[in-house]
């Protein structure tokens, strides 16, 4: 007998509103005054790119809102070659350690792949993702 998601056993996923659920929280980072919104741990000073979070994910200590810089240096960089969602081939993907704070996900002005470190600059969001270029010897590209 086949069982729907989330009805009558407890789940880890949640459905969402769509299918009766608890709505889920977009978990992407945003800017706030030119700077990526968050919280920081308290106790542990752990950093995440995520607001309303109750608790911190790495000692579950108390968080307070923080802000952190918009530049940083990649983690990892890929051109994605497939359409995914709205956005068509090829756009460029990174993972950005922000110069005070967390790991996040950025999408690339060029569809290119990067050098491991180089320094990026978050300039906006598009449909609600983050998107950043890269600085090139204090110009940017």
């Amino acid at each position: 007998m086949a069982t729907e998601l989330g009805v009558g056993r407890p789940t880890k996923r949640r459905p969402g509103a769509a299918v009766g659920g608890l709505p889920v929280a977009d978990s992407r980072p945003s800017l706030v005054d030119g700077q990526v919104g968050g919280v920081r741990c308290t106790t542990c000073r752990y950093p995440v790119a995520q607001t309303g979070i109750p608790w911190c994910p790495a000692c579950y200590g108390p968080v307070e809102p923080a802000r952190f810089a918009a530049t940083g240096a990649a983690w990892s960089s890929t051109v994605v070659q497939i359409p995914v969602g709205t956005r068509r081939p090829p756009f460029g993907l990174a993972y950005l350690d922000l110069d005070d704070g967390p790991r996040v996900l950025v999408h690339l002005a060029e569809p290119t792949v990067l050098p491991l470190g180089a320094r990026l600059r978050i300039t906006g969001l598009d449909d609600g993702d983050l998107t950043a270029v890269t600085i090139e010897k204090g110009v940017e590209k």
